[in-house]
């Protein structure tokens, strides 16, 4: 990825374990429940190949949902690539599931995927702060991650992260801390390297695939630009696709042939062995 191709959509620009612990104060348990609404656990998609799940949050006592697919062909005789996919604010944490083509793109190249909640439908991944709340928004996704990788014969070379608005800010951001799990990054219109929540080091060495609508009028399209700019800077390998006249959303989330891209990406992307 050192040329510079002209497409009709974009451009080619070239460019740990996961056990960990956390020291913080809760106050009460029942301060940190009554953060949760009812509505952080409904789910959106009804696609029978979406596994909906729940596991019990250790450091409070409650239920959180998150959904997984796994594809026909995962027998657990040999490693599959894991995708770990971060939903946008407001959305149910199997929204990205139903992302047009999204789940017949996994089965057909075999891809895990996994869609956290993130503790609630707006908790930012752990970027906005270090208040109690956004550490129960890291600490989910990454007990999240950490059972899948139990379950099932995961690639460690072929793991993923990416996310949508929110989640593409939460993937800078728990790319940032968890840097050696990481074979490759993507966020669409969300997230960028200037951000203070952003470790350039830590994640300098990992290919970053972004995307952004030309038009988004949730998030402009400049600070992908920007973040661009600063990749390139830093000699990260990278891909960023502009979707001319895009929007914010349905750029992407109908889009067979974005949502195509982002498989192609991860397609080509592994960690050296």
């Amino acid at each position: 990825m050192t040329a510079t191709t002209k497409r009709r959509i974009g451009t080619l620009v070239p460019s740990p374990s996961l056990a960990f612990a956390f020291a913080f104060i809760l106050g009460s348990a029942n301060a940190v429940v009554a953060q949760r609404e009812a509505r952080d656990d409904e789910s959106a998609i009804t696609d029978p190949r979406v596994q909906h799940r729940t596991y019990t949050m250790q450091e409070t006592g409650e239920t959180i949902p998150y959904a997984l697919f796994v594809p026909t062909s995962y027998d657990g005789s040999e490693p599959y690539r894991l995708m770990v996919s971060l939903h946008g604010a407001g959305r149910q944490y199997d929204w990205l599931m139903g992302y047009a083509g999204f789940l017949d793109r996994a089965e057909r190249d075999g891809y895990i995927i996994v869609t956290p909640l993130g503790y609630t439908r707006g908790g930012g991944y752990g970027y906005r702060g270090d208040g109690p709340q956004d550490k129960l928004a890291e600490k989910d996704v990454m007990t999240v991650v950490g059972m899948v990788k139990d379950e099932f014969n995961i690639d460690e070379n072929r793991t993923y992260l990416w996310g949508h608005s929110m989640g593409g800010s939460g993937t800078y951001y728990i790319a940032s801390r968890y840097p050696d799990v990481w074979a490759g990054l993507a966020a669409a219109a969300g997230g960028s390297m200037s951000a203070d929540y952003v470790d350039e080091d830590a994640i300098r060495h990992i290919p970053f695939l972004v995307l952004h609508g030309s038009e988004d009028g949730t998030v402009p399209v400049e600070r992908s630009r920007q973040s661009v700019a600063r990749m390139r800077e830093l000699g990260m390998e990278h891909l960023y696709v502009e979707i001319a006249g895009g929007d914010h959303s349905r750029f992407i989330n109908q889009s067979e042939e974005v949502v195509g891209m982002l498989f192609d990406f991860f397609n080509i992307v592994a960690k050296a062995h």
